[in-house]
């Protein structure tokens, strides 16, 4: 995707107004979140929004008996931290890094300072909020009407696209809970994906082969989303 004023590393960066992101850039600071790292959990204070420029960070909902499953995942094309955007200073999620992230850090405060004072920044943000609306809306619907192997290729696609690696270390028991299975589906489906050649699955460890066959093998959800996200963002 084109940068507008450099190459950050976060696509929304590298799309904020020029002047905005030269302002911002010696208050972000980098940091390396491990995989499974807790950022946020729900009704958590907000202190500084993520800007992920590797890795994956998910968006878990917690049920009351301790079951959790991803609504949302962000990567290098987003932001952590979208309730800011909208005013509110709290987690309405469990924000967690799924695979070891290199990301931007900003404080909450000269953040909220910069969208008051860029109307263009405060727009592409708020845009960005439309695509994650958008694609929590699709994941609810891809979890009750799609397959799983179908759903596996779709998050394996995704997670290819934000992480920026070919290898992922994520665990059976990870995949089942972010996905909404048993671990012994995850453990038939990936089998099914590794047979075809499209991965190969050892030891917690998920490398993707064939790109092309993930993408055949996978539901509509995934062109929908990447779609949306270059219709709405441009």
């Amino acid at each position: 995707m084109p940068s507008l004023q450099g190459e950050s590393g976060n696509w929304l960066l590298d799309r904020s107004p020029k002047e905005e992101f030269e302002r911002l850039a010696p208050l972000l600071e980098s940091v390396s979140l491990a995989a499974q790292q807790a950022l946020f959990d729900v009704n958590d204070p907000i202190s500084h929004v993520y800007f992920p420029k590797t890795g994956m960070i998910s968006l878990v909902t917690l049920l009351e008996d301790g079951r959790q499953v991803e609504s949302g995942t962000i990567g290098r094309e987003g932001l952590v931290g979208l309730p800011i955007v909208l005013g509110f200073g709290y987690s309405t999620h469990r924000i967690m890094c799924q695979v070891a992230s290199e990301s931007l850090r900003l404080p909450i405060s000269p953040f909220v300072e910069a969208l008051k004072n860029s109307p263009q920044l405060y727009s592409l943000l708020k845009r960005f909020v439309v695509v994650s609306l958008r694609n929590t809306a699709q994941i609810v619907a891809c979890n009750v009407l799609h397959p799983v192997l179908e759903r596996l290729c779709r998050w394996l696609l995704m997670l290819h696209d934000r992480a920026g690696m070919e290898e992922f270390p994520i665990t059976q028991e990870f995949l089942a809970e972010m996905l909404g299975v048993r671990r012994q589906t995850i453990s038939i489906v990936a089998g099914t994906l590794q047979k075809a050649d499209l991965i190969i699955y050892r030891h917690g460890v998920v490398r993707i082969l064939n790109r092309k066959g993930l993408e055949d093998g996978a539901c509509e959800c995934y062109e929908v989303m990447k779609e949306s996200y270059d219709r709405i963002i441009g």
